[in-house]
């Protein structure tokens, strides 16, 4: 077992033992109910490497509702824990207060029912909205002006897609949606800032078609995300080039005269890579400043030496933070705020 397997069945099995002990304070079930939620939350632990077994076994119909009951169940607990310890803090502080003021706030306390049934309300009614909001696709537009720009260039519509993780979460009629939006715009070029695609490619197929009605005048250009290498980057790679993407691997590509593209891998996809990639700053030396430069990066991480060298990074990964609080712990590592952000030398991020 990888260490990775390890700690995540440690850390998982550790959260749900807490969300047990935290209901049987509160409603104080007998043994066999005991029982019940033992084995679920055994199985819930479990599911995701079941997920994995089952989409390698050609089972994919099985791996799909797994993987739709175990992912929502891993929300719902997230958001149900993190309630739940702000409460316990809550009530630490109270005890805490009480100490040092010699004074007793016992009375403002939680107690174990209402410690539990509140974080429970609040996980459920954040887990519907989320439920929801997860089906309502939206556009987001963003106007950026350059004097780079030919003056004969009135609009440039750039569309970008990143982390659609089609596969068992993500199906062809998600995907449908997706580039019905995409159309609308009627781009001039379109984007993909990695993770495409999830962990398995088996039964991905019927989705190319999808993809290659996707016809800009200027083209489709994608890099790499984590997940492509976790799906296997030699059929990753396959499975864009059949969608009729033009994949930059620490490339650069010029686009009509109007602008140059540069596409970089993801991290994840060179650390078994016998052949060292060029660097970032170095492709970006090689391009005249006189023209429009953008970059495409599947994490938003900005190379101090980068800057001024490029005019638009366009980045993903980051889920626009994931779940609160947990994008707190994202911000950390990614600093680069969600949207447009300005940086110095006139480079700028999304």
């Amino acid at each position: 077992m990888s260490l990775f397997l390890l700690s995540f069945f440690l850390l998982y099995g550790s959260l749900h033992a807490y969300v047990f002990f935290k209901a049987k304070g509160a409603v104080a079930f007998g043994n066999a109910i005991s029982a019940v939620m033992v084995i679920f939350f055994v199985i819930m632990v479990i599911s995701p490497v079941l997920v994995r077994v089952a989409e390698r076994h050609g089972m994919h119909p099985t791996a799909s509702v797994i993987a739709h009951i175990s992912y929502t169940w891993m929300g719902f607990l997230f958001l149900f824990f993190s309630a739940s310890i702000a409460i316990d803090l809550y009530n630490l502080l109270l005890i805490v207060a009480g100490k040092l003021s010699d004074r007793e706030f016992s009375d403002f306390a939680l107690q174990a029912v209402p410690g539990f049934y509140l974080p429970l309300l609040i996980a459920a009614v954040i887990s519907t909205y989320g439920f929801f909001e997860a089906r309502h696709i939206k556009a987001e537009r963003i106007t950026i002006t350059s004097p780079k720009m030919p003056v004969a260039v009135k609009k440039l519509v750039v569309v970008q897609i990143s982390d659609l993780h089609l596969g068992v979460m993500v199906g062809k009629e998600r995907l449908a949606k997706v580039l019905e939006l995409v159309k609308a715009e009627d781009p001039d070029m379109v984007v993909s800032t990695g993770d495409l695609l999830d962990s398995q490619l088996d039964g991905l197929g019927v989705m190319v078609p999808l993809l290659q009605e996707l016809k800009p005048p200027l083209g489709k250009f994608a890099v790499t995300g984590n997940h492509e290498v976790y799906a296997g980057l030699p059929q990753a790679l396959s499975f864009m080039e059949k969608a009729d993407f033009k994949i930059l691997r620490h490339e650069t590509a010029a686009v009509a005269g109007l602008l140059d593209l540069v596409g970089v891998d993801d991290p994840a996809s060179q650390r078994d890579s016998r052949k060292k990639a060029p660097a970032e700053t170095d492709l970006l030396a090689g391009l005249s400043r006189d023209r429009f430069t953008l970059l495409l990066k599947h994490r938003p991480v900005i190379e101090p030496a980068s800057l001024g060298l490029f005019d638009l990074q366009l980045s993903g990964h980051v889920h626009k933070g994931q779940i609160f609080p947990f994008n707190l712990l994202t911000h950390l590592f990614y600093p680069v705020k969600m949207g447009l952000s300005r940086h110095l030398n006139n480079s700028s991020c999304m």
